[in-house]
């Protein structure tokens, strides 16, 4: 079972398993409603390092970018789920609209991100490349999204 950590020390603690020798994965997201795309891609993330850090966007964060209605679970429900996964060791917030501060604060070994992302358009290239973390575009699962969820919900009212 993972662990929700507090951004507070965060830095402090990834130096210390980095120090151990471990190696950190980061990726980051909304996971609002957990679907099968989203398990497919967090076990993709795993199998790139020791530990897996899911950077989660808060609620307020959420209401930022996908707007009002958005989360449909809170945070915290959110968070619990995401630590119940074998493949997630780690789970912290952010209230921002980017996590490109928190990343700069870890310096993961290892940033994970979709595939509709590449080196040209990721809004986090600039940190990853001064903290000289490696970055993996993974494959989506077609037709796999809360989007797509939450329209055949409302298709059925």
């Amino acid at each position: 079972m993972g662990q929700i950590l507090n951004r507070k020390n965060i830095s402090d603690f990834v130096k210390k398993l980095h120090e151990a020798g471990k190696t950190v994965v980061a990726t980051n997201g909304c996971f609002d409603i957990l679907h099968a795309g989203h398990i497919k891609y967090l076990q993709k993330s795993k199998s790139f390092g020791n530990y897996l850090m899911i950077l989660l966007n808060s609620d307020k964060s959420v209401k930022s970018i996908k707007g009002g209605n958005r989360p449909i679970n809170n945070e915290q429900d959110r968070a619990e789920i995401l630590t119940a996964l074998s493949c997630v060791d780690f789970v912290v917030m952010f209230d921002e609209d980017s996590p490109a501060a928190l990343l700069d604060e870890i310096k993961p070994d290892v940033y994970t991100k979709g595939a509709d992302y590449n080196m040209d358009n990721l809004p986090e290239k600039d940190i990853m490349i001064k903290n000289g973390t490696r970055v993996e575009f993974i494959d989506f699962v077609q037709g796999k999204s809360t989007t797509n969820i939450i329209d055949k919900i409302n298709k059925k009212e």
